[in-house]
């Protein structure tokens, strides 16, 4: 019988810009005296359904600094690839690197260190069962949309169903030769989306969303830094 080959994409070349250049890489940031990074490969190393890593990097001199935080990772082929100018494209990068034979593979911005192996557990069920699989959690907070991304003063407010949405969060699952062909595909046709299960659903793929219990928050400003590490703490 053949083994499954089950893959995670580990995203880390994003440019963190809207760390307003206080800090030089959040990624390699540490928290906890342990970097943001190495959070998240820990938790996809001790995943045994896991047996290959791509980390997708911005540059050498990131690389460097990521290869020496793989340092005592077991139980995993560790793989690389170089990220492009936009998420989308660092991704697609990735799925190409991945062997053909792969199944599944989870996507998972390392900006999220909170990510459980119990959670990538649940995601992984999951994706075997339906083919895609996303980590997410209802919207508590009652949101209203606006008539353009400018406008603030003044403005009619449109309510929409809580009770309806969602929040993503990674890592998203999916049948590696599916969301490969999806990531080919709005790559080709300039489509942009924002996260994976967008690639997704361009080309038709229903998502089954994971609910997740726990923290998962993505670090993206200088106060996130503060809050992700007082929740590590506990």
């Amino acid at each position: 019988m053949v083994q499954e080959t089950n893959c995670a994409l580990l995203l880390a070349a994003g440019s963190g810009s809207r760390m307003m250049g206080k800090i030089d890489d959040k990624i390699l940031f540490e928290l906890n005296r342990k970097a943001v990074f190495r959070y998240s490969i820990e938790a996809f190393s001790k995943t045994k359904a896991i047996s290959q890593i791509c980390i997708v990097y911005r540059d050498d001199t990131q690389r460097r600094a990521l290869l020496a935080l793989t340092e005592n990772i077991e139980n995993v082929e560790i793989l690389w690839a170089q990220g492009g100018s936009e998420r989308q494209e660092s991704v697609l990068n990735g799925l190409e690197t991945l062997p053909e034979n792969t199944a599944y593979t989870l996507i998972h911005d390392c900006a999220r260190p909170l990510v459980s192996t119990d959670s990538i557990h649940l995601v992984i069920e999951e994706v075997r069962r339906n083919g895609a699989a996303c980590l997410a959690h209802p919207v508590i907070d009652t949101i209203k949309r606006v008539p353009s991304a400018t406008a603030t003063s003044q403005i009619k407010l449109e309510d929409l169903d809580r009770k309806l949405l969602w929040a993503m969060e990674t890592p998203q699952a999916f049948q590696h030769a599916e969301i490969l062909r999806a990531y080919r595909q709005i790559q080709a046709q300039g489509i942009s989306i924002t996260d994976d299960a967008g690639a997704a659903a361009h080309i038709g793929m229903e998502i089954t969303l994971v609910p997740n219990q726990a923290p998962n928050p993505k670090i993206t400003t200088v106060a996130d830094l503060d809050y992700v590490e007082w929740l590590l703490s506990k």
